[in-house]
């Protein structure tokens, strides 16, 4: 067979999965940062950042699930394992950062990170005719771009 379920060729499908797993492998470190931050988060914003790091992360929560699942609708299987996410992610675990702006500052980096990856995924499933994985790149890149102007401006 030279497609897979959806009628995308399997060999076109690899290089996309390739990416889409990196991208799966940063979302995971990335909503482990926060729930970090999440939990960790002290002083006079603690309020304001702790229900702000709670709404992210279960928008990542949400991303993450379903770039799994798009990446088993092309035929093929999501990291599921930390020592996976840890060995193909760029964004990197946050350790000790009390800092509330600091953390913050962390977030908005990591998103950009996340946005980088789902335009190349964007563009390779352009390339590929895979209507599917673009429509949900596009609908991530909107809401973190968003989401980096609104953390940028609480930074200035």
């Amino acid at each position: 067979m030279s497609t897979n379920d959806i009628g995308l060729k399997i060999k076109d499908s690899k290089l996309l999965v390739e990416k889409l797993n990196s991208l799966l492998a940063n979302y995971e470190i990335y909503y482990q940062n926060l729930r970090n931050f999440h939990w960790n988060v002290t002083g006079p914003q603690f309020f304001e950042l702790h229900a702000k790091f709670e709404e992210l992360y279960n928008e990542a929560n949400l991303g993450i699930d379903e770039t799994a699942e798009r990446i088993l609708t092309l035929g093929a299987r999501p990291f599921s394992s930390f020592d996976e996410y840890i060995h193909n992610a760029e964004i990197k675990e946050a350790k000790l950062v009390e800092d509330g702006k600091q953390m913050v500052e962390i977030i908005r980096d990591n998103l950009n990170t996340l946005l980088k990856l789902e335009r190349v995924a964007l563009e390779t499933a352009a390339e590929q005719g895979d209507e599917g994985t673009v429509a949900l790149m596009s609908e991530y890149i909107t809401s973190k771009e968003k989401t980096v102007w609104m953390l940028s401006a609480y930074l200035k």
